[in-house]
């Protein structure tokens, strides 16, 4: 067993919030601070993505989510319509729209509405063509802008396959939604409810005693200039001196400005080597997100020589409440993870500094990224995303769904991008799952298929010996 100290019961629970969504074992008592202002401003993650979708958004449908929740039997289309409608009514982000009063963004919510969802019946084509057609309707849904001032921001398309196989593509606009939405919330109020309804019994789950709104007021309220300049002093100590670029891919190859398009390769980690990765994770007091994180730092730093390298994150920022753990919403926030690979660090060490990195950047991670680039006096460069251009995440849960019923999201391209590479992955008991949309301009699919594959090796010679020193792979 490792001789380092284990997490504390408070740092572990934001790791535990990172990876499931688990809410903090209290909550605030006072209700009275969810009073909601008129008018609504967005949250501070809801602003940065209005921000950039003011001008990225022009080029590339860069926000745009998609899942597919998958039936198996029957499936009733009203039954259905009416389960999403219901789903709509108790989340009021799902009928929100953006406007703008004295110059700022500000949320409009909408009464809600009667779902009639689109339903393509591919049983008249020939079985080999099903599963493609089912898929040029999903991607020509998740390829198409919303229109934040009008929307509606969330869209989904009902197609059956045959008699017994039936998908619910479902597109959103990533200001409404986050992780914990679209893989726990969403599909297992959907199939709560249809199941209910199906039954003709009515709806099981509780109201919701606050909206995503009251989020957005409440953290504006709460979060004051002294908790700002707290967290900044952090990131100060964090990122001091000159913020280091990311020297991969050849500089030569980026456009001036981002151009914001996206590709997607879907790939997987063996069993056996997440496995592996969960047993190291144990020996070493560590989360397997730390693994990922550290793992993908040294392979960055034998593309590129450099001895500072910083990945990015999504952070979740906003569900640190118990109050915000069955609101569907957008509670991230990026934040930047500096690795420290002076000298001939083992992997072992950079587990242990990329623990402390992790735990440091969730704590302080309720500072807009662009406010901490402004403070930092960070130099603008309309060529790429300030602080990384590479970044991971390790999606949440997904909830035991009733029988019949399941969920992938990897298997629809938006064709946009926010990042040079996000690799996207997900802990599944038939290996580790892994996305990585990247941007064409910059990178070739067979480079991103060399990436996995370099990024399987790094982690399998950390497994072996996590003593060995990174230089020497």
């Amino acid at each position: 067993m490792s001789n380092e100290p284990r997490l504390s019961e408070a740092k572990q629970r934001l790791l535990d919030l990172q990876k499931h969504g688990t809410p903090p074992a209290a909550k605030t008592s006072d209700e009275n601070q969810f009073a909601r202002e008129n008018p609504i401003p967005l949250s501070l993650a809801q602003e940065q993505v209005w921000r950039l979708e003011q001008t990225a958004g022009k080029l590339a449908p860069l926000h745009n989510e998609s899942i597919t929740i998958h039936r198996r039997g029957p499936c009733d289309t009203a039954t259905l319509e009416r389960a999403l409608t219901e789903i709509v009514r108790r989340h009021e982000v799902l009928r929100t729209t953006f406007g703008v009063v004295n110059g700022n963004p500000v949320q409009l919510i909408h009464p809600p509405r009667q779902i009639t969802l689109p339903a393509d019946d591919l049983r008249r084509l020939p079985q080999s063509e099903r599963e493609s057609a089912a898929l040029d309707l999903a991607t020509q849904d998740a390829r198409r802008p919303f229109a934040l001032h009008h929307g509606p921001l969330f869209r989904a398309r009902l197609v059956t396959l045959d008699d017994a196989q039936h998908r619910l593509y479902v597109t959103a606009h990533q200001s409404i939604v986050d992780g914990i939405t679209v893989f726990n919330i969403f599909p297992r109020e959907l199939t709560t409810l249809y199941e209910s309804f199906a039954a003709d019994r009515p709806s099981p789950l509780p109201e919701l005693d606050v909206q995503y709104a009251d989020f957005a007021c409440w953290q504006r309220r709460t979060l004051t200039s002294d908790a700002i300049d707290a967290q900044l002093s952090y990131w100060r100590k964090q990122l001091p001196g000159e913020i280091p670029i990311l020297s991969w891919p050849d500089p030569g190859k980026r456009p001036p400005r981002q151009t914001f398009r996206g590709a997607m390769y879907p790939f997987v980690l063996p069993r056996q080597l997440t496995q592996t990765l969960r047993e190291l994770g144990q020996r070493e007091g560590v989360t397997l997100f730390m693994i990922l994180i550290s793992g993908l730092a040294s392979l960055l730093r034998k593309y590129t020589n450099q001895d500072h390298i910083i990945v990015g994150t999504l952070a979740p920022s906003g569900r640190k409440h118990a109050e915000f753990q069955r609101l569907i919403g957008y509670f991230l926030n990026p934040v930047p993870l500096r690795a420290n690979l002076t000298g001939d660090p083992t992997f072992r060490s950079l587990l242990r500094q990329m623990r402390e990195v992790i735990v440091g950047a969730i704590s302080n991670d309720d500072v807009p990224i662009e406010l901490i680039a402004d403070r930092l006096g960070v130099t603008h460069d309309p060529s790429r995303n300030p602080f990384f251009t590479v970044a991971l995440s390790l999606a949440p849960d997904v909830p035991q769904l009733p029988a019949g019923w399941s969920m992938t999201y990897m298997d629809v391209e938006s064709g946009g991008a926010r990042w040079d590479l996000y690799l996207e992955m997900s802990d599944r008991a038939e290996g580790m799952l892994g996305r990585a949309q990247y941007n064409p301009d910059l990178f070739t699919a067979d480079a991103i298929r060399q990436t996995t594959e370099d990024l399987q090796r790094v982690l399998e010679s950390a497994a072996a010996n996590p003593e060995r020193v990174l230089n020497a792979w």
